[in-house]
């Protein structure tokens, strides 16, 4: 009759099954909003998304991502806890990326070369996995730490001038609240 019953180290998270959380990294090191909510499927899984806004319009040359929504399913590998410690997750990203370039012309009449800039914003989607781990405390309060790595699969992936843009990443610490 008991045989079923499974026996959670934290039982008071049984019942919460939804988190809200706000990346502290992205907010601190380049002034953007990175916005989560993530609902518990079971002990062992989770799916979420993750809103990014770029607020810094003057951080185009260091970060150029503007925008971008991230759907993400987790697999946790703690046992009898609901959603906690390490954990693998895939993820897909729609992001925009603002690219300026500048295109060169040059005036048969005068002989004089100018140049042009153009600012372009990109629309891509991703694949990619990461890695990580969620803490959280009695009262509900959640801390979690991740990193990923991702490629750049759809979208004007050919219109960017160094290979690197096409690599993404995803991580930092995010401070949340389960509910």
């Amino acid at each position: 009759m008991f045989g079923q019953e499974y026996d959670f180290k934290y039982p008071q998270d049984a019942n919460k099954k939804t988190e809200i959380k706000l990346s502290v990294t992205s907010l601190i090191a380049i002034a953007a909003f990175d916005a989560s909510y993530e609902r518990l499927v079971n002990e062992g899984t989770s799916y979420g998304v993750s809103i990014f806004f770029n607020t810094d319009k003057n951080n185009n040359i260091d970060f150029p991502k503007e925008f971008s929504i991230t759907p993400y399913y987790r697999w946790f590998f703690s046992e009898r806890t609901f959603a906690r410690g390490f954990f693998v997750e895939g993820f897909g990203v729609l992001n925009t990326v603002e690219d300026s370039y500048y295109e060169n012309f040059y005036n048969t009449t005068t002989n004089y070369t100018s140049s042009n800039r153009i600012d372009k914003t990109l629309v891509r989607f991703a694949l990619g996995v990461s890695v990580g781990g969620k803490f959280t405390v009695r009262n509900g309060f959640t801390t979690e730490v991740f990193l990923g790595i991702g490629r750049n699969l759809l979208g004007d992936i050919d219109a960017v001038e160094y290979a690197g843009e096409n690599i993404i990443s995803r991580g930092g610490v995010s401070l949340g609240y389960r509910f």
